[in-house]
């Protein structure tokens, strides 16, 4: 799996902004031989709020670009909760952990929360 290093820098930068509140995205790419993670949509009508943020599904467009979530925690735990697993949406979820530094604060997960490496590409 591939991630743009623009879009690292611009989910941490608005998980930052945001914080102390949950951030909630919608990630856009490509699948081919590999996954390439390029792209974030925000979704109509998401809700960011302290220890939750959501989204209604039934909103979003049929778009076959839209490859999963990338949410943020505010706690800095960098894994899955059981809520996440039961809402997963899409392929892959991504989770932005506080303090938002650097892609180490970065992690993607399968609908299982089993973590999936990720290169991250200019």
């Amino acid at each position: 799996m591939k991630v743009k290093n623009e879009l690292i820098e611009g989910i941490l930068a608005y998980s930052r902004h945001v914080h102390p509140k949950e951030v909630v995205l919608l990630l856009r790419g490509k699948v081919g031989d590999d996954v390439e993670v390029d792209g974030v949509v925000v979704p109509p009508l998401a809700v960011h709020g302290q220890r939750f943020s959501l989204f209604q599904p039934h909103m979003i467009p049929f778009d076959l670009s839209i490859l999963g979530v990338v949410h943020s925690h505010p706690s800095g735990m960098l894994k899955p909760s059981v809520y996440d697993l039961n809402h997963f949406y899409g392929r892959i979820m991504m989770i932005a952990a506080y303090p938002y530094h650097s892609v180490k604060d970065i992690a993607i997960f399968d609908r299982r929360g089993g973590m999936i490496p990720f290169e991250v590409v200019p």
